[in-house]
């Protein structure tokens, strides 16, 4: 008999469909970087963006910097300490690890992918593609609306607009915030956004098959010793 110490991540309604998303995301990630490869000016679709973006007033550039600081060291530490807290408050300890492990991936494929990619923004010394701050933020709403959506015995369709519905209102909040500050080029933040819909699933994939692997075996060892 297989115990289980918690309720799955990645909930097995979901697991296809986000699977399938997943290795989309991650063509798109490849594609961008092909194409801004030692990029150093704005794409044709990045200029139009940023026209349409520029001239925001001086309110809205301290909504943007506020939407800034959460991807930020200070700012995603906090977010990350609270997340995890709550996770361990409702008894989801799989759900805390993939808050670490999730984000700690998704934020650690994008500095790999921005040396490897070689984009860069107002000097050499900037590299930009993907956006870290549009994944990070991303990768932590997808967490958390897979939590919601077990939490909440939500079906694949209504968990499946949950979870999309939570990586996009996420990433269009920091990606709006990285344009109007001129931080990153708008293909920068959707390939970190796509860089998240990649790394997540498959990170709570993992902790979930590892989580598993670890029970069956205690479980084994608690039988041997009963015999």
């Amino acid at each position: 008999m297989t115990g289980r110490s918690a309720p799955a991540v990645l909930p097995p309604s979901l697991r296809a469909r986000l699977g399938a998303i997943a290795a989309l995301a991650a063509l798109v990630v490849f594609v961008l970087g092909v194409l801004y490869a030692d990029d150093s000016r704005a794409g044709m679709v990045d200029a139009r963006i940023w026209a349409a973006v520029d001239g925001a007033g001086s309110s809205w550039r301290q909504v943007a910097l506020a939407t800034d600081f959460l991807g930020e060291p200070v700012g995603a530490a906090t977010l990350v300490v609270a997340t995890v807290m709550g996770c361990l408050l409702l008894r989801r300890p799989r759900a805390a690890v993939l808050i670490v492990a999730g984000a700690g991936l998704t934020v650690g494929t994008t500095t790999l992918l921005k040396s490897l990619v070689g984009r860069t923004i107002h000097g050499a010394d900037n590299l930009s593609y993907p956006s870290g701050h549009t994944a990070f933020l991303t990768a932590l709403a997808l967490v958390v609306a897979l939590l919601a959506s077990d939490r909440l015995g939500l079906g694949r369709t209504p968990g499946m607009s949950l979870v999309l519905a939570a990586a996009l209102l996420a990433g269009a909040a920091m990606g709006w915030a990285q344009v109007a500050l001129g931080a990153h080029y708008p293909t920068d933040v959707l390939g970190g956004w796509c860089t998240a819909l990649a790394v997540v699933p498959a990170t709570a994939w993992l902790v979930d098959r590892t989580a598993d692997r670890i029970v069956d075996r205690t479980a084994d060892a608690g039988r041997r010793e009963l015999r």
